[in-house]
């Protein structure tokens, strides 16, 4: 796919991708989710890709559903989705087996901050301004947000910003939980790098993969149901060369070289 409303960039181990309409403070659009979804699909099947990074080009991450459209933005939207029933489902960033963090360098504005939350980390420059205006707008929360944001940030606080809709700044998400730090604009970006570049480097994939997916399927798992979905995979994991690897480079005081294959080797019922 040639890429428009996207940019995909490497840098070593680490997937960029950066939404690319800065004219349009990086509006979203349907074109838009479909870059996405396929730079995601690339990155999740190639190995030498360990971490990706998601930010916004120019001085907003991006500015919510492009209105265009008009009064008919919603609405269409929902036409689109119905004519597209037939093609292959849209890829989001919780359902691929490498650590998405997103580097929020500016305004995230609906579905701009609804779609970062579906990522595993996310660093906020402290003036961005934050909102999800879905019901200003006459239209709903979307992208599983009801379950992630209460997740993440509690009941009362996903109600306070569900049901408002109003606006906060960045270093308010950070202190709500939506964020692990809200930073200086300028440092979101190398700093959302730097953490996915250790990651790359000394997390082995394959833990990191099983331990993604055990943190996504426990948004609805009690910790009982969690423990047998654990032990099993746990066992599995410490009979893999990497096991060893992780314990005999950190004895000898070098970098690991990690043996596994996400994209070949998972363990059985693990697709």
């Amino acid at each position: 796919m040639e890429y428009e409303a996207i940019r995909f960039e490497r840098e070593g181990a680490v997937a960029i991708l950066t939404l690319n309409r800065p004219e349009r403070m990086n509006a979203w659009t349907g074109g838009m989710a479909l870059e996405l979804s396929h730079a995601l699909g690339v990155c999740n099947a190639d190995d030498a890709v360990r971490a990706v990074v998601l930010t916004g080009a120019g001085r907003a991450f991006c500015a919510g559903a492009d209105l265009g459209g008009g009064g008919g933005t919603f609405g269409d939207f929902v036409e689109r989705r119905d004519s597209k029933r037939e093609e292959a489902p849209i890829l989001f960033p919780w359902q691929i087996d490498k650590p998405v963090i997103a580097a929020i360098n500016g305004h995230a504005i609906g579905v701009g901050i609804t779609y970062p939350m579906m990522c595993d980390i996310r660093f906020v420059a402290e003036d961005a301004k934050i909102q999800f205006a879905f019901v200003r707008r006459g239209i709903l929360p979307e992208l599983a947000s009801h379950t992630i944001v209460a997740r993440v940030a509690g009941l009362s606080n996903a109600a306070d910003l569900l049901l408002s809709g109003r606006m906060i700044l960045g270093r308010e998400a950070a202190e709500l939980g939506l964020a692990s730090a809200a930073l200086p604009a300028d440092e979101v970006l190398p700093t959302a790098l730097e953490r996915a570049h250790d990651m790359a480097q000394n997390a082995a994939p394959m833990s990191v993969a099983i331990s993604k997916r055990l943190l996504w399927e426990g948004i609805t798992l009690s910790v009982a149901e969690m423990k047998h979905r654990e032990d099993p995979l746990f066992a599995w994991l410490g009979g893999q060369p990497d096991a060893k690897e992780g314990v005999v480079s950190f004895i000898e005081k070098r970098p690991p070289e990690w043996k596994l294959s996400v994209a070949n080797d998972k363990p059985d019922g693990f697709s």
